[in-house]
């Protein structure tokens, strides 16, 4: 099986204070995979490394037949201006963006592209909402209408049902299924472990360092979890960049 992405004893962090350290992996082609750990573990800055948003302090991230526009990023929610002026339909039609360039023009069928989207998340009917008016479940099927759009083959997800309604859950999970069953790649921060065990076969658990990585039966055990948290609660923030320690 081919991996999409390739971590080499990767490292990354802020002003070369690691929050994420000697993580090697790879995250195979057309898997779903969840991202675990406490708060502070550094789930977003994993993923924002995978977007290119932060460069490795040590070590490397390797992509394998993607490319970094086949990558798809969905974001906290509190990462959205939600004062920005612009209705549902715009904010939607931004995942057109490969086709049509950032400032290209919006025809036949983009137009119907973008009214598909909206249906299959619930939101006919919103396009000409201000974003500023949704609710958080209503912003989260917007956001994901922008990703169908998007036509990604790596899907990456921070925190997607945090927050949200049951409803909106069930029917975000089905657009995620919906992708594995395309053969996309999906990754998922979430904190919800009994989401992850039912519906994400395979799981990372994350505390700075990897802790467990594999099958979710697996990785999410009482004495992984137990020690992610040790690990979190012992982590110093102001530690620079680390090796590998020796074998003794």
């Amino acid at each position: 099986m081919t991996a999409h992405l390739v971590f080499r004893d990767l490292t990354l962090g802020y002003d070369r204070h690691p929050a994420v350290h000697h993580l090697d992996g790879a995250v195979q082609a057309g898997s779903m995979l969840a991202v675990v750990g406490p708060n502070g573990a550094g789930k977003s800055t994993l993923f924002k490394g995978i977007v290119g948003a932060l460069k490795p302090l040590a070590g490397s991230l390797e992509f394998a037949g993607v490319a970094p526009r086949d990558i798809a990023y969905l974001p906290q929610v509190a990462e959205i201006d939600r004062s920005f002026p612009i209705t549902v339909y715009d904010m939607v039609a931004m995942g057109l963006w490969k086709t049509t360039g950032l400032f290209g023009g919006i025809g036949g069928s983009e137009r119907a592209a973008i009214e598909r989207a909206l249906a299959s998340v619930g939101l006919t009917g919103f396009e000409q909402r201000a974003i500023g008016t949704l609710s958080g479940g209503q912003m989260q099927r917007m956001l994901f209408a922008r990703l169908l759009l998007q036509d990604a083959r790596v899907i990456v997800l921070d925190e997607p049902f945090n927050a949200i309604d049951a409803k909106t859950v069930a029917d975000l999970l089905d657009v995620v299924r919906r992708w594995h069953s395309e053969e996309r790649t999906v990754i998922a921060a979430i904190h919800d472990l009994e989401l992850v065990k039912a519906n994400f076969p395979q799981a990372l658990l994350l505390a700075r360092e990897p802790v467990a990585w594999g099958a979710t039966g697996d990785v999410l055990t009482g004495a992984n979890l137990l020690r992610a948290r040790q690990m979190c609660e012992a982590f110093d923030d102001e530690a620079r960049e680390c090796a590998v320690p020796e074998a003794v």
